[in-house]
């Protein structure tokens, strides 16, 4: 069976009609139902000393990784064999995908912050960063719309579909597993600092390819500008915090030639993150935009990487 074949066509549903509204009132999403699980042993598990919380955080990733992944090998021996079990195999993984609801989030920051909305561009990206949006003048609200384009079109987009083809739809929906932990539990305060250190070091770890191929692919589709890209990518994804997040967001920041990362507040305790691509100016709403096209360039690119390695 084709894994690439089914990631592919798992990625070209969800390009037309991503996750449908009356659909996730009917039946919800996985990702959703991952999360509900996580919720529910969070609460049982993250109790008492530094120690014990960080035992109790491996338990709950055991726990969500073996239900996953139980589930997820015996919906796949079901399967039957040849293009039928491709096909199903690839309605299956799409909801893994997010690639347009991706799109659609960040477009939403870009409309109001164009029109001067700055508390509707507030709004709107308070739906996909962590950040206190209320902090956020115009120039970090546009950091923020296209730090996360960036570092989601990795989780959300590339990643789960690397992993779907080297491990089919157990691979997927494990690696939505671990991804989903981490963005629940994965944070460095005080109550997930010690709890979510498993989650977030397994998130680093099943990243660490998908990140620099995000980076590839964001400096490829920056078609006029992919040497500055590659340069900036090269030059400062180390910079940042993260071992993974820095690969893209250098890579989009000098496609774009603006800056991004820097100091920022999370949890009311401001930090002083280094910037990626420092010697650029603040990014705008139309920077917003181009930095949509070339995200789309590079799903384009990553959708025929796919391709090729589904006729191989």
């Amino acid at each position: 069976m084709s894994f690439a074949a089914a990631m592919l066509l798992a990625l070209a549903i969800d390009a037309v009609l991503g996750w449908p509204d009356w659909l996730y009132r009917r039946i919800g999403h996985p990702v959703t139902w991952i999360g509900a699980l996580i919720s529910g042993l969070e609460a049982r598990l993250n109790q008492g000393s530094a120690g014990r919380r960080r035992i109790g955080g491996v338990i709950l990733l055991c726990v969500v990784l073996l239900v996953v992944g139980v589930a997820a090998v015996l919906v796949s021996m079901a399967l039957p064999d040849g293009w039928v079990g491709v096909l199903v195999m690839g309605v299956l993984a799409w909801p893994f995908v997010a690639a347009r609801s991706l799109y659609t989030h960040v477009a939403d920051v870009a409309a109001p912050l164009a029109a001067g909305d700055v508390e509707g561009a507030r709004a709107a990206v308070a739906m996909i960063v962590g950040r206190n949006p209320e902090t956020m003048d115009a120039p970090a609200i546009a950091r923020a719309g296209l730090e996360s384009l960036a570092e989601n079109a990795s989780d959300g987009v590339v990643a789960p579909l690397f992993w779907g083809v080297l491990l089919g739809l157990p691979g997927i929906a494990l690696y939505k597993a671990i991804n989903t932990a981490d963005s629940m539990i994965g944070y460095r305060n005080e109550r997930y600092c010690d709890f979510g250190w498993a989650a977030a070091r397994l998130d680093d770890l099943v990243n660490l390819v998908p990140a620099r191929l995000t980076g590839v692919l964001i400096a490829a589709g920056a078609t006029g500008v992919r040497r500055t890209a590659y340069r900036s990518m090269r030059r400062d994804a180390g910079r940042h915090r993260s071992p993974n997040a820095g690969w893209p967001e250098a890579a989009m920041a000098g496609a774009l030639g603006v800056r991004l990362s820097g100091p920022r507040v999370y949890d009311g305790v401001a930090t002083d993150d280094p910037w990626l691509n420092p010697v650029a100016g603040d990014p705008r709403a139309d920077d917003i935009l181009r930095g949509l096209r070339f995200y789309l360039r590079a799903v384009v690119l990553w959708a025929g990487l796919l391709a090729v390695l589904a006729v191989l």
